[in-house]
């Protein structure tokens, strides 16, 4: 495979390894340098990615695997989820500020999540993969996946419900 072949293979998916990057490691900088890792390896490797059925989900499970060992050699506990490209052109900015205060919450609730779980969701909400590619890059049978996910989103939707309804008192 030539450079150009391998650019032509690559382009379609480098931003989502990016964002995916970008969503384990927070910092900018070092998204940037896990992903051309990444993209490094591949393409030490490319005679043999012709032999992958999926090599967007084989850069995805290593770029997962790579900025785990990164966040694991620095002791990392606290992750932080940065998701920027939220926004809604047309809502009043009062719709806005609300849609970005919920947000956030989401961010925050995220945050708390166990790994997988935000992982997880990072990949179905975010980034848009069928669970039989999440399954494959999160190396689990797609039941799991969809238990994982589904308890994600409940957590979510409790907190949610928890932080609207607070002060609100119901008389019944």
């Amino acid at each position: 495979m030539n450079q150009q072949e391998f650019i032509k293979l690559i382009s379609p998916f480098k931003d989502k390894l990016f964002r995916m990057a970008k969503r384990l490691l927070v910092s900018t900088e070092e998204a940037e340098d896990a992903t051309q890792e990444v993209l490094v390896k591949l393409w030490k490797n490319n005679e043999v990615l012709s032999k992958y059925n999926s090599v967007e989900a084989f850069a995805m499970t290593m770029t997962k695997n790579y900025c785990l060992d990164q966040l694991k050699s620095k002791r990392a506990s606290n992750l932080q989820i940065v998701h920027n490209n939220y926004s809604d052109g047309t809502a009043s900015v009062q719709k806005q500020l609300e849609d970005r205060d919920s947000w956030n919450w989401v961010e925050k609730i995220m945050q708390d999540l166990p790994e997988q779980q935000r992982l997880i969701l990072q990949l179905r909400e975010v980034e848009e993969y069928e669970f039989s590619e999440i399954a494959k890059i999160m190396d689990m049978n797609e039941t799991a996946v969809r238990v994982a996910l589904s308890r994600a989103r409940k957590i979510i939707r409790e907190q949610l419900v928890k932080k609207h309804n607070y002060g609100i008192q119901f008389n019944g």
